[in-house]
């Protein structure tokens, strides 16, 4: 966005005049084109066609340029550069989503350094071949896997962390790859767009004091295929019998259920602990250290696949993108 200097309104920026607006993208040393949607939105209306746009324009230039960098609001940049990732198969050239706090045309605006950083993060190259292969976000002078992040302050300029995995370069008088984090993907193949996205799905957030009505309204919303369980700590939840009873009858129907914790760090380990033991028995899908953002993005990819019911949640536990960890 950009602020109106007389009216002080916000409004959509316009990207034919980017190089008029920011002048020190000349210093880059690279040719930028643009794109924007005909009719731009708010972050917070974001929808699975709006990904899919996103993915069909990066498909469709794949082979014109060497690097992309997505404009997006911060507030679901998260979940959107989590669905990008999986969207995008075999991807061998960056993704880079930025956005920034306050507008351009602020006076203390952080849009143009994270434009900045993220348009030379999308042009790094090594051999003549990309250095970062994979989508990420750049925010605040850190570059991190988009996957893996998720968004702490609506008012601080570091908006957003990636609690579980380290940053992929950091920005400061030098851009400071950290080679050892980046993707690694299999090499040669092409690039697939993968589309099909189920939105049958639901986040689950457990709090003391929740009852048998809520959970049994939520586990039985027709036509739903899988539910992200929001647990406490190391994946744990209540052991009242009504409770473990909603959770078996749902998965007994075909319901998929993924446990990830609330806490902003840390992973599910079921069966460290009495209360995540009976969720392990009932066959759980343990979501290990993803994010809420890339657990819900990723269901909604795997529903989508088609995926044999006994081969599910080994899929899911395995790492596609680098978005989870090796789950013991």
């Amino acid at each position: 966005m950009v602020k109106d200097a007389d009216t002080g309104a916000l409004k959509a920026f316009d990207f034919n005049q980017l190089v008029k607006g920011i002048p020190e993208l000349k210093l880059l040393d690279c040719s930028i084109e643009t794109v924007s949607f005909e009719h731009p939105i708010d972050s917070s209306t974001m929808q699975i066609e709006d990904w899919e746009k996103m993915a069909e324009i990066i498909a469709s230039q794949y082979t014109k340029y060497d690097g992309f960098v997505i404009l997006h609001g911060s507030d679901t940049m998260s979940y959107s550069a989590s669905a990008l990732s999986f969207m995008l198969e075999n991807l061998e050239k960056p993704v880079v989503f930025t956005g920034s706090q306050l507008p351009i045309g602020d006076l203390r605006t952080d849009a143009k350094e994270n434009l900045i950083t993220a348009i030379q993060v999308a042009s790094l190259q090594e051999n003549g071949k990309p250095i970062i292969k994979e989508v990420c976000l750049y925010f605040e002078y850190k570059l991190y896997r988009g996957n893996r992040t998720t968004k702490i302050s609506a008012e601080h300029f570091n908006a957003f962390t990636s609690p579980n995995f380290p940053e992929l370069a950091e920005s400061g008088v030098h851009l400071k790859v950290n080679q050892e984090a980046l993707f690694v993907g299999e090499k040669s193949l092409p690039l697939k767009v993968n589309k099909s996205f189920d939105d049958h799905v639901f986040i689950l957030k457990l709090f003391p004091g929740i009852n048998q009505h809520v959970v049994r309204s939520v586990l039985q919303i027709p036509d739903l295929r899988g539910v992200v369980l929001e647990t406490y700590g190391a994946g744990n939840a209540p052991l009242h019998d009504w409770f473990i009873n909603e959770l078996k009858q749902a998965i007994d129907k075909g319901l998929y259920i993924v446990n990830v914790t609330q806490c902003s760090g840390g992973s599910v380990i079921m069966g460290t602990y009495e209360t995540s033991t009976k969720l392990k028995e009932l066959g759980l899908i343990s979501g290990g250290d993803i994010t809420t953002e890339a657990a819900i993005t990723k269901l909604m990819y795997l529903l989508g696949q088609n995926i044999e019911k006994q081969e599910f949640k080994t899929v899911f536990e395995t790492s596609l993108r680098g978005e989870i960890s090796e789950i013991n």
